[in-house]
Formats: C-alpha cells, sequence, structure tokens
C-alpha cells in the first residue's frame, strides 16, 4: 500500500495544475474523513484554453519502487469522469516525460487495477514501461479536454 491518506496527507501529495506552465485550469485538494475512511478529494475545472488542460496531485516515492511489481491498484469514488494515473520513472529529467492509463469513476467507491501494461509514454521516444522500473513519483490527473472534475480517492497500491 502506497496511500490510505491518513497521517497528515498534506505532507506527502502536492496539488499542481496547468498553471505553471500558462494554462488557466484552476482547482484544489482537500483531505476528509467520514465513516472510518480518509481520501483525498481533488475538484476543479480544466481549461484547454492557452495551451493548459490539466490538474493533479502527485507525490513523490522515496525510495522508488522497483522489482516484482505489476500495476497500480486504487479506490476511487467521482462525478462519471475519466482519470488518469500517472507515473513518473526515477531519472525522468523533464515534467513531460511521465507514463499514464486511465480509468473511469463513478459515484460509488470502487477498486481500480491498472496493469503497468496499459501505461502509454506521454513522448516520442521514450522506452516502453517495464515492470520492475523504478518509480519516482504517481499522480492522479484531470487532463486533456474542457470539464469539470471531481475525484476521491482513499487508497493508492502497488500490486
Amino acid at each position: 500500500m502506497i496511500e490510505t491518506f491518513a497521517d497528515n496527507p498534506a505532507s506527502r501529495w502536492r496539488f499542481f495544475s496547468d498553471t505553471v506552465m500558462g494554462g488557466v485550469s484552476s482547482g484544489q485538494v482537500q483531505f476528509e474523513y467520514d465513516d472510518n475512511r480518509h481520501w483525498a478529494r481533488m475538484r476543479g475545472t480544466i481549461s484547454t484554453a492557452n495551451n493548459g488542460g490539466f490538474i493533479q496531485i502527485r507525490r513523490r516515492l522515496d525510495p522508488p519502487l522497483i522489482a516484482g511489481i505489476g500495476g497500480v491498484r486504487l479506490v476511487a469514488r467521482g462525478n462519471d469522469q475519466l482519470y488518469f494515473i500517472h507515473l513518473r520513472r526515477t531519472g525522468e529529467s523533464t515534467p513531460t516525460a511521465f507514463y499514464r492509463a486511465g480509468f473511469d469513476v463513478t459515484s460509488e467507491w470502487r477498486e481500480t487495477r491498472l496493469p503497468f501494461s496499459l501505461l502509454t509514454a506521454s513522448k516520442h521516444g521514450m522506452q516502453d514501461f517495464v515492470a520492475g522500473t523504478s518509480i519516482a513519483s504517481l499522480a492522479v490527473v484531470a487532463f486533456g479536454r474542457d470539464h469539470h472534475a471531481d475525484i476521491c480517492i482513499s487508497e493508492i497500491g502497488i500490486y
């Protein structure tokens, strides 16, 4: 298990939007608790105006996770939209170099498993993601189209 959002998750997770690159998307993350469950709730407005189009929460993984893992597991709910997991490998030098896989959420808490074989590179020329690759960070992301994001994540793990 990487995260259950208990014990001061704000010290581990950072919110980013495309404003770091001149975009105009906006949002926030809140850490909540109810019914014996902790979670992160990311909400916002994604706008593709001005070459933008994302909001995300990201956590560095230190030390990086390595060999013997096959995918990402998460428990989430939200507003019936498509969201993404982004993984960055150790040693990647640019913020636009990551691997992603999409997943849908509904209004009910639901487990999703994303095998590493579903990950696609964000840029041409990047190597395929290989199980056992060192993972430096993990992000939950809303991007790619104009829409309203509202996603809650209660668990994230590697399997």
